[in-house]
Formats: C-alpha cells, structure tokens, sequence
C-alpha cells in the first residue's frame, strides 16, 4: 500500500474509533468543515502542523499513526504510561496475562 492509500485510510479508521465525525473533527482543529473529507478521499494531505493537529485530536503519537498494527493507539498509550510504576512482580503479572490474552485471540 502506498502513502497516498495508506494515510486516509488510517486517518478515517482512527477518526471513525474516536466515535467523531469528519465535520467536527475539522472543525475542533481549527479547519474548515470539509478538511478532514479532503485528506479521507485522498484530494490532499495536511501540512506538518495540521498533522500534529490531527495527531493530538486523535490523542495518537505521531509514530502510532503511521503503525497500522496498534488497533487502539490511545489505549496503548495509555498503558505504556503506567509500567515504569510496576513493579518487576506486576509487570510479569501483566506479561502473564497478555500471552493468556495472545494465546485465546489466536483461536
């Protein structure tokens, strides 16, 4: 996939998982209603301030955006966080649990 595919498509999927509509997401980002329609249908790109923009409105890094294998950016970001305040003893819980978790989405 090229970055002229990729791009709206990851914008629209981690828009559509926010539960916000293109209109106001571009109008929370200071744009005009149709901006966020216009880089969705590929008819242009954001410059690199909107694009820290969209990133923040998005509550993703800029990294997480163009990491298609993080589903939920915002959640992990959020649990990436917290570990430096685990415990070596909570984070081999926690690491149990996510291969537990692995194993059954495997099946």
């Amino acid at each position: 996939m090229t970055y002229e595919e990729f791009f709206p498509q990851r914008l629209s999927f981690l828009r559509m998982k926010l539960g916000v509509s293109a209109r106001d997401m571009s109008l929370s980002i200071g744009q005009n209603p149709g901006y966020i329609n216009t880089i969705e249908n590929g008819k242009a790109f954001p410059t690199m301030n909107n694009f820290f923009a969209i990133c923040d409105y998005l509550h993703v890094s800029p990294t997480d955006f163009f990491d298609n294998n993080i589903e939920y950016p915002k959640q992990f970001e959020m649990i990436i966080e917290r570990l430096p305040d685990l415990s070596e003893h909570q984070l081999n819980l926690i690491y149990g649990i996510i291969r537990e978790f692995s194993k059954h989405s495997k099946k």
